[in-house]
């Protein structure tokens, strides 16, 4: 859930978030924002590689710039699909590695620094080719440049499905 900035978005159909968050910090500054929600907001304190839920008992999961920075995706991923119901859906919108192979060149050369400076992230993570390996379909995928340096603007957004 990071800071919690996405809460005030989530719509009248929403019954319960389990708001996944392994740092203190921004749990605290999360809270606020769930206190005000319409809905229970229930936090977790666990990372992604081990979420304290039971089989199949979510029906999405929201993940917004955060595959960059979990320690292990693959198995973050496995528990996504632990967790999803057989109809569960992933909505994502994260940021990973550039088609352009200059600024890929770039991202390459940053990330050893960067994930030290930005709380683990990987500026060059090929976030489709992870969802697709951890055992997801898209049902829509759109990727491409947003407004700002190019070596952290390649953004994927969309839809996942377990795969058949």
């Amino acid at each position: 859930v990071g800071s919690g900035l996405n809460v005030p978005f989530y719509g009248p159909g929403v019954g319960r978030l389990y708001a996944l968050e392994p740092s203190d910090p921004l749990r605290r500054m999360a809270g606020p924002r769930a206190s005000r929600a319409r809905f229970p907001v229930e936090f977790l304190a666990a990372s992604a590689e081990a979420i304290p839920l039971a089989a199949a008992s979510v029906e999405w999961v929201v993940t917004t710039w955060t595959l960059c920075s979990i320690g292990q995706p693959t198995l973050a991923l496995r528990e996504l699909q632990r967790v999803l119901r057989p109809e569960g859906r992933v909505l994502f919108m994260e940021h990973g590695r550039s088609p352009d192979p200059g600024v890929l060149k770039w991202q390459d050369r940053l990330t050893p620094i960067w994930r030290r400076c930005a709380g683990g992230c990987h500026l060059n993570r090929p976030i489709d080719q992870l969802l697709e390996a951890g055992g997801f379909a898209f049902e829509q995928l759109e990727r491409g440049y947003i407004r700002r340096p190019r070596f952290g603007a390649y953004v994927y957004r969309g839809i996942a499905r377990k795969a058949a």
